[in-house]
């Protein structure tokens, strides 16, 4: 063993720059993976410390103890609590302070008109309270509003917003209310809780603008007195309070809100760049394995002589082992540094780009550092298996042969068994697909598809080197020809060069695919659905934005251009005990502006007491027209509504749709999604659309768009999705070039004596740099070529079995434009990663590269 390690350290300190790239690979892919993990945990401690400070003086939180969740939201809907059970409250032995917590949507317009946040964390606004220790928001500047139309606002908001003390500006509850800022303020001592909005108001006004009726709360804030205990004034609170509503602790209360950041954003973007270290180490993988294996492929002659002097099979791969071993936790410790620096430089980058990182030290935990090390080490190691056990089987008589090239890779069982793993994966694919709908099938022939492609490369790459590199003859000449040579001396050196930046393209063609079909899915949404002429939105995603006035569509619906205009209200109930979204409209002006499919029952017989729903929906209930279906509303009400209508459609329409009557006794705050707008006959689109942003400056000012318009914007999250897609991808780029260029490196020597013979028989510096450059090329359309094909089959995998899960109708679309542009970058990386190996080989020296042995 001492021997092996003696032999490994002197081999590592001879031929460092051997590994110089799986270092980096190594290097580059511990690092992000360790910087997400301390971001994550950095992340969660600066929001738990920022909401125990905000919660520090609240020791009870009194509040609906039910409440309603419709599927794909985690966080539910409560009823109201009265406001009146504030004098109850405080008639508890222990309670020093209680006030009412009135909150709703309200979105800030900024000073250049266009609304603030909106963009996922919602946009809230509540009564200001005057309690400091009950306020989770502090004032820091200005003063508290005394009279209806004065108002504080994080600052924050008001930073973003280009907003200041004295500025009056409208704040949508929907309904448009001007109002003048006297203060700002601070939340938990940051300029406010992550992205949220909120706007402090009277009480009155909170009253009048975001509740559906006065002497109603979201909760009552509950200080204690001296010498008790939070869980001693909420055993104290439940005896006094009415069924229905629960106490819970300050503490608790705090840790909700945190669970909430938690699970919406911070585990989904965790994740999400989990799995973009994922595919950096993926792709880390083969430039390590390909590294390794031209080593000991350079090294047989080495690894005989050995071999012949006594050295045991198990010895040589030890040494070669342990050579892996120093790469990977010399790079792995160097990227959790690395790591490190990354989640230091996030926490100062966030907050100029809007995010405002929670202030406060980085949170390294042991976790984070010991997983990231012992990927990196576990990587690296599995990658130089194969090559080490190869070493290991040297023969002792390869020592009086020459280095053999390796042409393994294009042998007729590898063909044969890649073909029947082609095969498999169709098999499995199309079975989840298209015959029994299965994410696990779909998934498994997905996987083995891709590990078909990496059997099937170096028996591909020799024919697809020859088609792809025939014109560099004719365009090249000799340097063209002897490149495309280059590439074809070893399939299975140039399938595994090429392997890791084929994943990468295809990891960027299938986001490609699988974003352009989204595009194309919605705009079939609108154009199959929607058959007004314009469509009145407030832009948002998540639960940010304030909706838009249940006033507007009345508005519109007077004006002599337009024929209907219809607004889509949104609410929550229980259908039968079963949390569901109800589309609050007028139905009869809904089917003139809504494809609706086939219809059985009436739209105009809903009343006050009917219902329309999905025909998936109605099966899924077991509801036909004319049965019975029990509502429970989030003020606690239990009515019993009467199927009237089954409608076939229902991607814009919702799945339940009730009349505005029967949900005004129920509604809290009122808003509307969407104004669907249908012109008279005569009325041109650009008239019409004028004539309607008019009146919609009165309520707001919402955007207008025709219905391509609306389609567009509907799906402009997407783009926003990739581009952050693109920008993590590009590690695995830069790791796949780092790969191809480290190839490209120790092949030169491998071919020093090819080299100087070719420049002793007349090739110029130049033209050798272009050899070795165009064969990089060449391997890199290889990988680009492999990768598009591959990325887009698995979009397509992807589309189909998203439109299985879902209830909407996915469209297919291939990006011609986009993935031409992928291609391109795939080509300029490949060039780009022959510039270093290609000046090293014009530096050979003519009389040395023929003289090596």
């Amino acid at each position: 063993m001492n021997a092996s390690v003696r032999l490994s350290v002197s081999s590592l300190r001879a031929h460092r720059r051997r590994f110089a790239g799986t270092f980096l690979a190594v290097f580059l892919g511990v690092a992000f993976l360790a910087g997400t993990l301390v971001m994550g945990d950095t992340l969660r401690a600066g929001f738990d410390s920022m909401f125990g400070k905000a919660a520090s003086g609240t020791d009870a939180v009194v509040r609906s103890a039910d409440a309603i969740t419709t599927p794909g939201e985690s966080q539910g809907v409560r009823r109201p609590v009265a406001t009146d059970l504030v004098r109850t409250v405080e008639k508890v032995p222990g309670v020093a302070a209680a006030v009412p917590d009135i909150q709703g949507a309200g979105q800030l317009v900024g000073a250049h008109g266009d609304p603030i946040g909106g963009q996922g964390p919602p946009t809230l606004a509540g009564n200001w309270i005057t309690d400091p220790q009950l306020n989770p928001y502090q004032l820091a500047e200005g003063r508290a509003p005394r009279k209806s139309g004065e108002v504080v606002v994080n600052r924050g908001t008001a930073e973003k917003g280009g907003l200041k003390i004295g500025d009056t500006t409208t704040l949508r509850t929907p309904d448009p209310v001007r109002v003048t800022i006297v203060g700002l303020a601070t939340f938990g001592g940051e300029d406010g809780m992550a992205q949220v909005t909120f706007t402090g108001m009277t009480v009155a006004d909170a009253e009048k603008y975001l509740t559906a009726r006065p002497g109603e709360a979201a909760s009552i804030q509950v200080r204690a007195g001296p010498g008790v205990s939070q869980r001693e004034l909420v055993d104290r609170l439940t005896p006094a309070l009415p069924k229905g509503v629960e106490a819970i602790t300050g503490q608790e209360s705090a840790e909700e809100n945190n669970e909430m950041i938690s699970s919406q954003f911070l585990s989904i973007f965790t994740l999400f760049l989990l799995v973009f270290s994922g595919i950096a180490l993926l792709v880390a993988t083969f430039s390590i394995h390909n590294t390794f294996a031209i080593v000991i492929a350079q090294r047989t002659r080495e690894n005989a002589l050995l071999r012949a002097l006594g050295a045991s099979r198990r010895q040589v791969t030890v040494a070669t082992l342990v050579e892996a071993t120093a790469v990977a936790v010399t790079a792995s410790l160097a990227g959790l540094a690395g790591g490190i620096g990354i989640a230091a430089g996030l926490q100062a980058l966030f907050p100029a780009i809007g995010f405002p990182f929670p202030e406060g030290d980085l949170v390294v935990k042991g976790l984070s550092l010991a997983l990231p090390l012992a990927v990196g080490i576990v990587v690296c190691l599995g990658s130089a298996l194969l090559p080490a056990v190869r070493a290991g089987r040297t023969a002792p008589l390869a020592a009086l042969r020459e280095t053999a090239v390796d042409t393994s890779g294009a042998s007729r069982p590898r063909a044969v068994t890649g073909m029947g793993l082609v095969a498999l994966a169709l098999a499995l694919t199309l079975a989840g697909v298209l015959v029994s709908p299965s994410l696990w099938l779909a998934g498994s022939g997905a996987v083995l598809a891709l590990v078909a492609f990496v059997v099937l490369g170096p028996v591909a790459s020799a024919t697809a080197v020859r088609i792809l590199g025939s014109p560099l003859g004719r365009l090249r000449g000799v340097t063209g020809a002897l490149a495309r040579q280059g590439a074809l001396r070893s399939p299975k050196r140039t399938a595994a060069t090429a392997s890791a930046l084929m994943i990468g393209v295809a990891v960027v063609s299938l986001f490609t695919v699988f974003g352009a079909s989204l595009k194309a899915t919605m705009d079939q949404t609108v154009s199959r659905s929607f058959a007004g002429d314009v469509a009145v939105s407030a832009p948002s995603f998540g639960a940010g934005g304030s909706g838009l006035s249940p006033r507007l569509a009345g508005a519109v619906q007077e004006l002599p251009e337009v024929n209907t205009a219809v607004g889509l209200g949104r609410g929550v109930a229980e259908v039968d005990g079963e949390g569901r979204a109800l589309t609050v409209t007028d139905p009869v002006a809904l089917e003139r502006t809504f494809d609706l499919g086939r219809i059985d029952g009436s739209l105009r017989d809903l009343g006050t007491d009917g219902i329309a729903v999905t025909e998936k929906e109605a099966d899924r209930q077991h509801l036909t027209t004319g049965e019975k279906a029990q509502l429970t509303f989030t003020d606690g009400r239990k009515e019993t509504f009467t199927v009237r209508a089954v409608y076939g459609q229902s991607e814009l329409a919702g799945d339940y749709v009730i009349t505005r009557a029967a949900w005004a006794p129920h509604r809290t705050q009122d808003s509307d999604t969407l104004v669907a707008v249908t012109f008279e006959d005569g009325v041109s689109t650009d008239a019409g659309k004028a004539a309607v942003e008019k009146v919609a400056a009165r309520y707001g000012n919402p955007e207008v768009q025709t219905r391509d318009e609306y389609a567009q914007s509907s799906a402009g999250g997407i783009d926003m999705m990739l581009t952050l897609v693109y920008a993590l991808l590009a590690l695995a780029v830069v790791i796949a070039l780092l790969g191809i260029a480290n190839t490209l490196t120790l092949a030169i020597h491998e071919r020093i004596r090819e080299l100087g013979l070719l420049r002793a028989v007349g090739q110029t510096r130049s033209q050798l740099r272009a050899m070795v450059r165009w064969e990089s090329v060449l391997v890199a359309a290889f990988g680009t070529a492999g990768g598009l094909a591959l990325g887009a089959f698995l979009g397509w995998v992807l589309v189909r079995t998203s439109d299985g899960a879902s209830d909407s109708v996915f469209a297919f679309a291939m990006p011609p434009a986009r993935l031409a542009v992928v291609a391109l970058v795939g080509l300029a990386a490949g060039a780009l990663a022959g510039l270093r190996p290609a000046r090293r080989a014009a530096r050979l020296d003519v009389l040395r590269a023929i003289a090596t042995e």
